[in-house]
């Protein structure tokens, strides 16, 4: 979240098990993307030539990432330059996204929450969940709670917005466990860690599922699905589904994060006493801890003002309209964290954050998102996009509605790997549709199938932003994210799959 974001305080760092893995892979990286590069820039694709050279500019950039050859948010903004150098689309188009509304959600989240930091607002929160009786001191059970209430978080408030204000609680939950690790000697599995972060990532993705406003690709298949199947899904029959699976998915990715990654201790004995001690340091409330706390509300209450409102009143009504167009989440953030520069600090004549602590939050992840999001959107403006999505579905066994289903989904959750999850549903959706009507077969079940398979995608940082933003805690070595990822992504297209299968015959 920050420049001093707090790194792994095990004595075992993650990177010397790797570390010659990694040195290997980043020279492979070297040689084979622009290798990748050239064979498909002179492949002859029967392509527009802007997507012909934007098909190149992903393989590279994609290799470098997986490789890890440069820092990743250089990669993404060597991505974008090669793009206008080989006029994929002027230098306008191809850096607009950087100035999308989600760049200053991203940047807004992370000043609020390096205020959270300074001024110990996430010690207070982290020491009031280890306090709680059913919790106590049980990592096991910590990481169940802390997962389960970013999930449900997730399902009304932007899977990103959930995930940031998360991960700085998390980050000083592992801070809490590895400091009683270096005063007692019982070791803390760092595998432990790694788990915390993904399940803060994984279970917002899994926790948007849930309802039809918990992320953008639910709005965008619904979209698609009344304008040309003149279908219309209620609220109530989305979570008939929508809830079934997120609960299931985040149920598997507990356990199997609890028994490959477990803490290494059932309980940490005398943690009791220590975190009363703690608590009690920690003295009352400041007058910057207030301030925190009234910038930090505000934010969250314009974030979900319109989801409540839209739950009262209708989505169609003029009210809903107005503060969904007002009080976007970007502005929510931005709202918040202005606030934090308004409200007074501790001391007389501060305020609860000064711009030099705010620009410390973490630029790069910024910016990796916004040239993986560069890419994402040119892939759908130039038609490269529906093009992958076209022939990857027509590759796959197309044969029934269950068939159709299967390979819906597939595709949907491929496809949400090298691309924003927006541009999956925008791209996957429509041509599930058009193929279902061509075979004679109800389109109404794989739409939705590719709807929620668009929502995945747990492999890569660039994969969602909420990836993107635990990346950078420094807990999670790239090669664990890819391979809990690959089976998080299975696991989920089983659920969805299966789920669909046996309930979606009552949305009719």
């Amino acid at each position: 979240m920050s420049s001093q974001v707090r790194q792994p305080l095990s004595d075992e760092p993650f990177s010397r098990p790797e570390s010659r893995f990694d040195i290997i892979r980043a020279r492979v990286g070297f040689v084979l993307a622009p290798a990748a590069f050239l064979a498909i820039y002179f492949y002859p694709f029967e392509l527009k030539p802007e997507a012909h050279s934007l098909a190149a500019v992903i393989a590279a950039v994609i290799i470098l990432w997986i490789c890890e050859s440069l820092p990743m948010p250089v990669t993404a903004l060597i991505g974008a330059a090669m793009c206008v150098i080989f006029n994929v689309a002027p230098v306008k188009q191809v850096f607009a996204p950087f100035g999308d509304p989600l760049m200053f959600l991203f940047i807004g989240s992370f000043i609020i929450a390096r205020a959270i930091f300074i001024h110990d607002l996430d010690k207070r929160f982290a020491f009031g969940v280890l306090s709680l009786k059913w919790i106590g001191a049980r990592p096991s059970r910590i990481l169940f709670a802390f997962g389960a209430v970013t999930a449900f978080s997730s399902a009304w408030i932007s899977n990103t917005a959930t995930t940031a204000m998360m991960f700085a609680i998390g980050l000083s939950i592992l801070a809490f466990l590895f400091k009683h690790e270096k005063e007692t000697g019982v070791k803390i599995n760092p595998g432990y860690a790694t788990a915390m972060m993904l399940i803060t990532s994984f279970s917002a993705t899994i926790g948007g599922l849930m309802t039809p406003i918990g992320t953008p690709p639910n709005v965008i298949g619904l979209g698609f699905m009344r304008r040309i199947l003149d279908v219309d899904i209620s609220f109530f029959k989305w979570m008939m589904i929508g809830a079934p699976i997120a609960i299931i998915l985040y149920l598997f990715l507990y356990f199997y994060f609890n028994l490959v990654a477990p803490a290494g201790v059932k309980e940490i004995p005398g943690s009791e006493e220590m975190i009363a001690r703690e608590k009690s340091e920690l003295g009352g409330w400041t007058r910057g801890q207030k301030s925190t706390v009234i910038a930090f509300l505000t934010a969250v209450s314009l974030w979900i003002l319109a989801g409540v409102i839209g739950l009262v009143v209708g989505e169609a009504s003029p009210v809903y309209k107005a503060i969904q167009s007002s009080f976007p989440e970007a502005v929510g953030a931005v709202v918040g964290a202005v606030l934090l520069f308004i409200l007074p600090g501790n001391n007389e004549g501060e305020k609860a954050i000064t711009w030099g602590d705010a620009v410390q939050i973490d630029w790069g992840v910024i910016l990796l998102y916004g040239g993986g999001f560069a890419l994402g959107v040119l892939s759908f403006q130039t038609g490269l996009a529906e093009e992958i999505g076209r022939n990857l579905t027509l590759l796959l066994p197309l044969s029934g509605g269950f068939g159709l289903l299967v390979a819906s989904v597939i595709v949907a959750v491929l496809i949400s790997e090298t691309t924003s999850n927006t541009a999956s549903a925008n791209m996957v959706v429509p041509v599930v549709i058009a193929i279902a009507q061509a075979q004679g077969q109800d389109p109404f079940i794989p739409a939705l199938g590719a709807t929620f398979g668009a929502s995945l995608g747990f492999m890569l940082p660039v994969s969602t932003p909420c990836n993107a933003i635990v990346y950078g805690s420094g807990y999670i070595p790239l090669m664990k994210m890819v391979k809990y990822g690959i089976l998080v992504d299975i696991i989920g297209a089983a659920v969805i799959i299966g789920v669909l299968s046996l309930l979606g015959v009552f949305l009719r």
